[in-house]
């Protein structure tokens, strides 16, 4: 997997060259450091929610979008942990829209730490959400304009090696 900077990501964010979405720089908190002394596993997610809802603004889906009577919710979201970080490290957070339909979206994150290397992947399937009831509905046309705008711009960019990955113990001979 190529090395990506910070400074390299920013650059390509500035051009109309396709590329995943980049959060801004994100850093480990001393309170999400595990006895192993390295980030606790449910802090990635933490990390990967927080880059998300950055690439989610630019479909217009914020805190906001509640007063509309809509959000999103997490219906499946696998991690691979590649790297540990620690207190105080810096990071940021890739989003590539792997796929999309009316209701649903498919999703690929990485979290690089500010050195260029990826500490974390991260995979998900989100659910747009009507919360009278709350029940999976259509994303509003504005949205959906929105999100078939990234999908477009994304559908240029390589499928990423770590999507689709199945969790399991291989066996010989099965």
């Amino acid at each position: 997997m190529p090395r990506v900077m910070f400074v390299d990501v920013m650059k390509d964010q500035d051009t109309k060259t396709p590329a995943p979405i980049m959060s801004d720089v994100l850093v480990v908190e001393p309170q999400w450091i595990d006895w192993n002394g390295h980030l606790n596993m449910a802090y990635y997610n933490v990390l990967f929610d927080r880059g998300a809802d950055q690439a989610f603004a630019r479909f217009g889906i914020t805190p906001e979008y509640l007063k509309r009577g809509f959000s999103t919710f997490s219906a499946e979201f696998h991690v691979c942990y590649l790297r540990e970080i620690h207190e105080g490290a810096k990071v940021r957070v890739s989003f590539q829209l792997l796929d999309h339909d009316d209701k649903r979206f498919h999703f690929f994150q990485e979290m690089i730490h500010e050195d260029g290397w990826v500490s974390a992947t991260g995979e998900g399937l989100g659910l747009h959400i009507d919360m009278s009831g709350p029940r999976v509905a259509p994303f509003p046309e504005d949205v959906a304009q929105k999100v078939k705008a990234m999908m477009d711009e994304h559908a240029a960019l390589p499928w990423p090696d770590r999507a689709g990955r199945k969790i399991g113990i291989p066996r010989k001979g099965k």
